[in-house]
């Protein structure tokens, strides 16, 4: 599915952008940057069979928000896959906090790189420069494919692997989230004026965020070290 401003006219000079939106806090912030850099914008979701779709209606708010075009790619496969509480109902989402030294039954196998594959071809096909996606090394879930290995990795390999890269036009993935705390992510996008109050973060989806799975403990977290009351409502705010 496709919307927004697919047709019009880039503004000379002005660079193309892909950001890969999930509806999240994260995303959104990288999606104000991405747009307070002056670039030209094509949002990308995607319904993954994830366990609600209120993250894909928080991104056509976003994009709706900021004018620019937003593409939802269908991707059924990962629900057929499993192996995460995100796709797989009968593995329960945590609640019990952030472990680090464990990779949680959130991750989904294989999630990130599949998402930066389709990226860098819609890249290729609107010839953007760019690949914005928001993940973070710091206060994460420990997710191997947001790690800074990663993402340097796949750099290289949009390079090799495309034609634009093979002819010179070269496909950046920016990750400007990666070294920041959720605080400091925070603090950023309150500054770009990013409506925070359109975003969504808990894994379980219910009309009010349920405060204890692990996303949204640190999204909690984050607006705390910013000073700061997230503007969305909860069932209980966790304390971590």
């Amino acid at each position: 599915m496709t919307t927004g401003r697919d047709k019009e006219q880039r503004r000379e000079g002005q660079a193309g952008a892909v950001v890969i939106l999930s509806g999240g806090l994260d995303s959104a912030t990288c999606l104000g940057i991405a747009c307070a850099e002056g670039h030209h914008v094509t949002a990308l979701s995607f319904d993954y069979g994830q366990r609600h779709h209120r993250e894909l209606a928080a991104a056509a708010r976003l994009a709706a928000h900021y004018g620019v075009a937003h593409h939802i790619y269908e991707l059924p496969f990962f629900r057929q896959l499993g192996g995460s509480a995100l796709t797989d109902d009968a593995i329960s989402v945590p609640t019990e906090g952030v472990d680090k030294a464990h990779i949680p039954s959130t991750y989904v196998p294989g999630r990130n790189l599949i998402f930066l594959s389709i990226a860098t071809a819609l890249a290729e096909v609107t010839r953007s420069e760019w690949i914005y996606i928001g993940v973070n090394a710091l206060d994460y879930s420990g997710y191997p494919d947001c790690r800074p290995e990663f993402m340097d990795a796949f750099a290289n390999v949009a390079t090799v692997a495309t034609r634009a890269g093979v002819e010179g036009m070269h496909i950046e993935v920016k990750t400007p989230l990666l070294h920041l705390t959720k605080g400091e992510i925070v603090a950023r996008g309150t500054a770009l004026l990013v409506p925070y109050e359109m975003t969504t973060s808990c894994y379980v989806g219910e009309e009010e965020a349920c405060g204890v799975c692990d996303s949204c403990r640190l999204r909690l977290a984050g607006f705390a070290e910013a000073g700061r009351v997230d503007p969305i409502r909860y069932q209980l705010r966790a304390k971590n």
